[in-house]
């Protein structure tokens, strides 16, 4: 066999990924990180030679290379990237590439070094085992990097699959971990750790992501944060069970790694069948923001996404829940749009028999009795006004007590004869059979048909515990998540302009498997802005501010019973996807007023907040969060000081801003209704008649002195550069 390249170098966005394929071995990863700018052959082959293992005591005597899918037989004792047997044997292969396609086409002459391109597609074969394998690695324009895996079987006989990991290499300097945790309403908790020998796993078992998912599993050099240290991470793009680790072995190996959790026999490949893995990505940057600018920028420029401006939403929940009456939503629309408000959204509730949360999931019809004349009256209402009306579902989802379970209890996920353990007083409707996946298309489809919808919030509000097919039971989780997938393409497909919310109990599906078919995610059903302060700041460490659903509360939060200045609510639902969940009747006219304000500011900002670069300051208070988005040609910016808790000096001292052009000058002001936060206390920058001017370098390296105010306050500041 003619061997392919032995060495591809991929260059993107300041990134290099440099890949050794000697020999016809699987490609091991020589170099991820900062571009190599320009080398000769030579110099990439004696960078591939030093990166050769050394081959020492008591380890294999060849030199151990790892793949980026890690092979038992190469003498890799970690997590291997393949796990599974054709009835016992076949459980350790080998394979052999044997073809490398490029940007331009094959590559087969035995070129040493191929350069200048951005994707790579490697073909490999275990001849013994009888089974093939494709890598797909791609470096997007923005210095992402994704891969995934394809398994085929080549025998007669079945082949399981267990596990299909697939892996990089990190530095062993690179030795702090940060993820995330969380809860319902509390969700992207940060926690960093100390890398020692083992395996620092994260598992999803689910069935979706997960409040508590780790999100993102980073590390980097010790101490670093938004602007400082070299940081590698990884993130697996799937809404189903799911993996995420960090492993580091005696011999001097740390990776990161990820894969889809599979259930017992719910992959088994005939002859001729694939498996293929959900995508995994890879970010490096220096610091925190470079790292979350390589996701933010591959979102943006993702095939088929949503660009026209993010309306102001306004969605009903926690102004009505389930009491639907038409003529109090028709003057909470008025309302709303008076207000500014472009897009209205009737939550739970419209069904048949949902005058709570005990019955009618499942059952998709409007309810005649609430709604006699359907929801045409509302949808019309709505529509003259001049917004989008934007409809809930749930459609994973059944209730035991709905017409759908007494005609098709089969149609419930579950095992051994028994239905699972009830959680929000529902089941899961098994998506992964043909009639149930039909019959909620249908209905679905019936309903956009009938109605000029253009929003469904999609929400999904249990985990899947024993998520089985009737009647042997066997595992449906990846069968379910591959059906949910289709059925947002599917919906799509038939209504070209619906944009789709990714919810699940609030942030508990927010992962770039459903971000290829949604157009927002709800971070979180709390919306306390203490609480949503931290959420969406972390959020936001992998998808963009319009991406990110962001509410004003009422005064007391649902979730929390805090009480907040609506300054403080409405600027901290500013820098995100903005909207609105709160009764506005019950609002006074000056609180009205204000919210009005607050709406024009984002419709006039929302160019700049939802195409800048996401910039978060460290700061040595923690009781003081400044972040802010900067203008791609740095031209302006605008920032928030938030006052989290009360300093422990005063005054703080001075805050320095980032991002911006060292070389150009900037003046700096307060911007209503965002300047007044109580009990401020101005120092002289902000108390001059006319903005105070300041070079970028000034603003970053010297700062200005830190205005005080109140905890739970904030302050909205504009940058703009001077001609």
């Amino acid at each position: 066999m003619q061997h392919p390249p032995g060495i591809v170098s991929l260059e993107a966005g300041g990134v290099a990924l440099l890949l050794d394929c000697r020999d016809g071995a699987l490609p091991a990863v020589v170099h991820w990180g900062f571009a190599l700018g320009e080398h000769s052959d030579a110099e990439l082959v004696a960078m591939a030679d030093a990166a050769v293992p050394l081959v020492v005591s008591n380890l294999v005597d060849e030199p151990m290379r790892v793949s980026i899918l890690p092979e038992h037989a190469s003498g890799w004792v970690g997590r291997p990237g393949l796990v599974g047997s054709r009835s016992g044997t076949a459980w350790s292969p080998s394979f052999e590439v044997s073809s490398v396609e490029l940007d331009d086409g094959a590559v087969t002459d035995g070129t040493v070094v191929v350069r200048g391109t951005s994707s790579a597609l490697i073909t490999a074969v275990d001849r013994e085992a009888r089974l093939g394998l494709e890598l797909t690695i791609e470096l997007a324009r923005s210095g992402l990097l994704r891969l995934r895996a394809s398994v085929r079987n080549d025998a007669d006989e079945p082949y399981a699959v267990d596990e299909l990991n697939l892996v990089l290499p990190t530095p062993l300097g690179a030795d702090e971990v940060l993820d995330f945790a969380g809860r319902w309403g509390n969700e992207r908790v940060p926690q960093r750790q100390r890398m020692g020998i083992g395996t620092h796993l994260r598992e999803g078992r689910k069935g979706r992501t997960g409040a508590d998912a780790a999100t993102l599993l980073c590390v980097g050099s010790e101490g670093f944060s938004f602007r400082e240290g070299d940081i590698w991470s990884i993130h697996l793009g799937y809404s189903g069970n799911h993996r995420h680790y960090a492993e580091r072995l005696f011999h001097g190996v740390q990776v990161l790694g990820g894969g889809e959790i599979l259930l017992p026999g719910e992959v088994s490949l005939g002859r001729g069948e694939r498996y293929t893995s959900p995508w995994l990505y890879a970010s490096y940057g220096r610091g925190l923001d470079e790292v979350a600018a390589r996701f933010h920028d591959h979102l943006r420029g993702r095939e088929g996404r949503t660009v026209r401006p993010r309306p102001v939403t306004l969605n009903v929940w926690e102004a009505v829940y389930f009491d639907h009456d038409l003529e109090r939503l028709k003057r909470l629309a008025g309302t709303a749009a008076d207000l500014g408000v472009e897009r209205f959204v009737l939550d739970d509730g419209w069904f048949r028999r949902r005058r709570d949360d005990s019955a009618g999931l499942g059952d998709w019809y409007v309810d005649e009795e609430v709604w006699p004349n359907g929801l045409a009256p509302l949808v019309d209402h709505v529509r003259s006004l001049g917004m989008e009306f934007g409809l809930w579902f749930e459609p994973e989802m059944v209730s035991p007590d709905s017409d759908l379970a007494r005609a098709h209890p089969e149609w419930i996920m579950a095992t051994g004869g028994r239905w699972p353990v009830a959680s929000r007083r529902q089941q899961v409707l098994n998506l992964g059979l043909p009639d149930a996946y039909r019959w909620v298309k249908d209905r679905m489809l019936a309903i956009l048909g009938e109605y000029d919808i253009g929003h469904i919030k999609w929400d999904h509000n249990r985990d899947l515990i024993e998520a089985g097919t009737q009647p042997g039971g066997a595992p449906g989780v990846h069968a379910q998540t591959l059906a949910t997938y289709r059925l947002m393409d599917e919906l799509k497909l038939a209504h070209p302009l619906l944009e789709i919310e990714a919810c699940s109990s609030g942030g508990a599906r927010v992962d770039l498997g459903v971000l290829d078919r949604a157009d927002r995610v709800w971070a979180s059903d709390c919306i306390d802005p203490l609480e949503r302060q931290r959420i969406n700041r972390w959020t936001m460490q992998l998808i963009p501010p319009e991406l990110v659903g962001s509410h004003v509360s009422s005064e007391r939060s649902h979730t929390t019973g805090r009480r907040h200045d609506l300054a403080f609510r409405a600027g901290t639902a500013l820098f995100g996807h903005f909207g609105v969940e709160w009764d506005l009747d019950t609002a006074s006219d000056a609180e009205r007023a204000e919210l009005a304000r607050w709406i024009a500011l984002y419709r006039r900002e929302r160019g700049l907040l939802h195409s800048g670069r996401v910039v978060r300051i460290d700061t040595a208070d923690p009781t003081l969060w400044i972040h802010g988005v900067v203008a791609r040609d740095r031209s302006e910016a605008l920032f928030a000081l938030v006052y989290r808790g009360r300093s422990t000096v005063s005054p703080r001292g001075r805050f320095t801003l980032a991002g911006l052009d060292p070389d150009r000058r900037y003046s700096v002001e307060a911007v209503p209704p965002g300047d007044r936060p109580h009990g401020l206390v101005s120092p002289h920058w902000l108390s001059t008649p006319e903005p105070s001017v300041y070079s970028g370098r000034a603003l970053e390296q010297v700062g200005l002195q830190t205005p005080e105010a109140d905890p739970e306050q904030l302050l909205v500041l504009r940058v703009a550069a001077g001609p």
